[in-house]
């Protein structure tokens, strides 16, 4: 990592066998993908509470080359001995009930993690198809009386719509210079919008310019 590993404690003292547990996990997170820049694992007990299994919370925050994962776990009462397997079973008798659920929290957050890094990794790879922005243009003609009108685009184009292609009923609301975003497609007398909304309250007002 660039930024060595932080971790921090809130509510709970400090732990060298939760400090060990975490490096670990951390170092198994940057062998799956190493371009991760910074790790902060926050632990923190917020209230306490007479049933087991619902103190401790773990919080990973970690920065990848242009996005922010955000991880947050607490531990379930349903969760089972087989999630803790890798604690040595007479270190986990000394200690505190707190601390045997900070382990089982540090570990469901660092596979929560993997997994977070995991889909990071396919949009990075294109894996995941990430739907492009609609177009955008501005109502350059309106014809209300007759319910249709034409998107000017921004290459200087003309995309006819109609009433029926507006959404929510908007269609009265148009004006010359509206700003809307649009879906293209290809009409019998060239192209044309299956759906047009309107963007905010944004009017362009076009025309000749009032004589001075």
């Amino acid at each position: 990592m660039e930024v060595p590993l932080r971790i921090s404690y809130r509510s709970l003292d400090r732990s060298q066998a939760l400090d060990d547990l975490i490096r670990d996990e951390a170092a198994r997170l940057e062998e799956f993908y190493k371009p991760v820049i910074s790790c902060h694992v926050a632990v923190e007990v917020p209230h306490r509470h007479r049933q087991r299994g619902n103190r401790v919370h773990v919080r990973i925050d970690l920065v990848v080359p242009g996005e922010e994962l955000v991880i947050n776990q607490q531990p379930s009462v349903f969760d089972t001995i087989k999630q803790t397997e890798a604690i040595d079973v007479a270190k986990e008798a000394q200690v505190g009930p707190d601390y045997r659920d900070a382990h089982l929290a540090v570990r469901d957050a660092f596979r929560k993690a993997a997994r977070a890094l995991e889909d990071y990794a396919r949009r990075q790879r294109g894996d995941v198809k990430v739907h492009a922005p609609s177009p955008e243009g501005r109502v350059s003609k309106l014809f209300p009386d007759k319910g249709f009108g034409f998107i000017e685009t921004p290459d200087g184009r003309e995309v006819y719509f109609n009433r029926k292609s507006v959404l929510n009923d908007a269609f009265d609301r148009l004006a010359i210079g509206t700003a809307v975003g649009f879906a293209e497609e290809r009409g019998e007398k060239g192209p044309q919008a299956s759906t047009v909304r309107l963007l905010g309250k944004h009017v362009l007002e076009v025309g000749p310019e009032p004589a001075g």
